[in-house]
């Protein structure tokens, strides 16, 4: 009889994945951690002795997603939190995307999360199971930039994704939310930042970056019987990036320059007797 919640993590071997990894068996879970790489993996499950194995996946595989939950129910027992952290953030502009870039990332970042999930449901609802589902989204959904135009459609796409499956698994007492970081430096040659970059996103309300143990306290929290009465949501953990602007200057300053038209304004228009002829 399975006694201690079982988590399956996709991205274990990643600076927010390890964390989240650390959280969940600082409560007694059970791990099935999931990357690609099966040497990191190993290295990272030696933390978690006989609380963690492993199962190596290739998420640009199409079969892989659905066959990873599959063998790691069989395996280990039902899955009661599945965690998609798996994610690549690569470089492209979106002038220059290429058919096969563009297929590997929403191959990752989306289609593996959303086959996950479906197989999640699948054997849960045939055994009466609850479920409860968290995506690991970006901020990047809600604001692109420069050369992250694709990765952040596949995570604008992830959201939506995660409502959809919130809304019609609701029903099987199977909830589906996401997380979604600010900027948390993880030092990843996956996904290496430039310090230009790192500086200038690192701005945020509170002041400070975010932390891999940031995420994985809200990850925990969204997933466990505390926030049982959510789903559909996205938990925005970004310093209060996602407020607003906090760079810009005010709209008014108290010197009172005030910016001016480059050009004046059109006349006003105005009809004619002739013009309406």
């Amino acid at each position: 009889m399975q006694v201690t919640r079982h988590v399956l993590l996709t991205g274990a071997t990643g600076g927010i994945g390890t964390a989240v990894a650390e959280a969940f068996a600082a409560q007694g879970t059970f791990l099935t951690l999931s990357d690609h790489d099966p040497d990191a993996l190993r290295v990272t499950a030696s933390r978690f002795g006989a609380g963690a194995a492993t199962l190596a996946a290739d998420l640009t595989d199409p079969r892989a997603a659905t066959v990873l939950v599959e063998e790691a129910w069989a395996a280990h027992g039902p899955v009661d939190v599945l965690v998609n952290a798996a994610g690549v953030y690569p470089s492209l502009d979106m002038a220059r995307v290429e058919p096969a870039a563009w297929d590997r990332l929403f191959a990752v970042n989306l289609r593996a999360p959303v086959l996950t999930t479906a197989a999640l449901a699948r054997l849960a609802t045939a055994e009466g199971r609850p479920g409860s589902v968290v995506n690991i989204s970006s901020g990047s959904a809600l604001r692109s930039r420069p050369g992250g135009g694709p990765y952040a459609s596949s995570k604008a796409a992830l959201e939506m994704a995660t409502r959809a499956a919130a809304l019609e698994l609701g029903a099987h007492a199977i909830r589906v939310n996401a997380v979604s970081p600010g900027f948390v430096l993880v030092d990843s040659d996956c996904n290496p930042v430039s310090a230009a970059y790192a500086e200038a996103i690192g701005v945020n309300p509170l002041g400070r970056p975010g932390t891999p143990a940031d995420i994985a306290r809200a990850v925990c929290w969204i997933a466990g019987p505390e926030a049982s009465w959510i789903t559909g949501e996205v938990l925005r953990v970004d310093g209060g990036s996602s407020t607003g602007a906090l760079h810009l200057p005010r709209i008014w300053q108290t010197d009172d320059t005030r910016a001016r038209a480059a050009h004046p304004p059109l006349a006003a228009a105005t009809t004619t007797e002739e013009d309406a002829r």
